[in-house]
């Protein structure tokens, strides 16, 4: 657990100037996955994926209204993918707009704070809503935010692996203030996906039906090295609004 808390989350020279390239060419794009992040408000959604996309915090933040979405484009397994991510408002009044988003979506990212039990205890039902609303072969990943504030963790890290384990999904702790995580967490994420895709892809060759199981059994995530991140791009819809 130490190694996947403490990660190495500093980039290459090479990387950083890259992170704020926001002209990649579409011809060199192979696929384009479209990610949902989701949870409960203030949990830090908009901030781990500002964290993802351009290496920032915003200190002074405001929940997300509707649904936003940025992109970063990386290199999976030597192919160009591009995330295009959604991030979805956490308040109830949203709820029956963004829901339509979550169609179409290969990946979701399911946060909680480590500090709010109650974000915690919300998780299921945003993975019964989740279940009900994408493809029944979406990976999802669940993310405990701002593992940084440990004097003021309300949610054992045992919890959130039982409850993980349980549902079949990965799972990984992070903190969007000190970026420690974010990076791997979205990679397993994007290369989880990339391997149901491919699945699929090669039962479709092989003349067999795709609508089999796909389902991925749960697992605490390693953290990546990072050599795989090339190239990065950002684009963003409206001004700040953390979700913090």
């Amino acid at each position: 657990m130490n190694a996947e808390m403490n990660g190495d989350h500093h980039e290459t020279e090479y990387n950083r100037q890259k992170l704020h390239q926001e002209n990649v060419p579409e011809s060199i794009i192979d696929y384009v996955y479209k990610v949902v992040v989701i949870g409960d408000s203030a949990v830090g959604k908009t901030q781990i994926l500002s964290r993802f996309t351009k290496n920032e915090f915003c200190f002074d933040s405001k929940s997300t209204i509707g649904v936003e979405f940025q992109t970063r484009t990386v290199t999976i397994k030597g192919k160009v993918i591009k995330a295009q991510i959604w991030d979805t408002a956490g308040q109830e009044r949203y709820r029956a707009v963004t829901s339509a988003y979550y169609r179409g979506a290969l990946g979701a990212m399911l946060v909680y704070d480590i500090t709010k039990r109650q974000s915690f205890d919300h998780v299921a039902r945003w993975v019964e809503e989740l279940r009900a609303h994408a493809d029944n072969s979406i990976v999802i990943i669940l993310i405990g935010n701002k593992a940084d504030l440990v004097d003021l963790r309300a949610v054992p890290t045992e919890d959130a692996v039982e409850f993980a384990e349980d549902q079949g999904l990965f799972f990984s702790e992070t903190s969007a203030l000190n970026g420690d995580n974010v990076d791997s967490a979205f990679f397993r994420l994007l290369e989880e996906i990339y391997s149901v895709a491919s699945k699929k892809g090669l039962e479709c060759v092989g003349g067999k039906s795709n609508g089999g199981d796909a389902t991925l059994k749960g697992s605490k995530i390693d953290v990546l090295s990072g050599n795989d991140l090339e190239i990065s791009e950002m684009k963003k819809l409206s001004t700040c609004s953390c979700g913090f």
